[in-house]
């Protein structure tokens, strides 16, 4: 089985997730803010999270060699959340992604698991410009965004998805 990157911080580790992280998925899944935010994916039992696992984050990890990561606090080996970059369908630009479960949240872990991301994004697959989407009232995600040096490039709708978003764009130039 070829082997993918897994990545660290100073706080974190970052891989790709796996069949094991279902339980976790799920309960991230089902949090309020992903499912005001991201949208309810109807995942409520275990099994359905490892065929939304098999079925979303595995053929992009094949095809690409990246896709959805579980982030893990190095001190104590917990889950915290997820940050990924993602191809979608329609879309010429692949976009980065996070969420973490609230009560680890406005601790610097998203920033530090996106931005790792995007170094990777460009060095380890060549990546130049990345692209974001994020609904207009979700000033946190909006915040991080442009922490992270993405600008306002519009707005736009994802596959599967009828809901206009703010589109955000950054070159991979650091």
């Amino acid at each position: 089985m070829k082997k993918y990157s897994v990545y660290e911080t100073e706080r974190l580790d970052i891989r790709p997730v796996i069949i094991e992280d279902a339980t976790f998925i799920l309960e991230l899944m089902n949090t309020p803010k992903w499912i005001e935010y991201i949208g309810d994916r109807n995942v409520r039992t275990v099994e359905e999270a490892e065929a939304y696992i098999k079925e979303k984050a595995f053929p992009q990890l094949k095809k690409y060699g990246h896709t959805n990561n579980v982030v893990i606090r190095k001190e104590d080996h917990t889950k915290l959340g997820t940050c990924g970059i993602y191809y979608r369908e329609g879309k010429e630009d692949p976009d980065i992604g996070f969420a973490f479960l609230p009560q680890f949240e406005g601790n610097g872990y998203a920033f530090e698991a996106s931005y790792q991301l995007m170094v990777a994004a460009k060095k380890d697959y060549g990546l130049t410009k990345l692209s974001a989407y994020t609904l207009e009232y979700n000033w946190s995600s909006k915040k991080l965004l442009e922490r992270l040096g993405f600008s306002l490039k519009g707005t736009g709708i994802l596959p599967n998805n009828n809901e206009e978003l703010l589109h955000y764009y950054r070159l991979l130039d650091f």
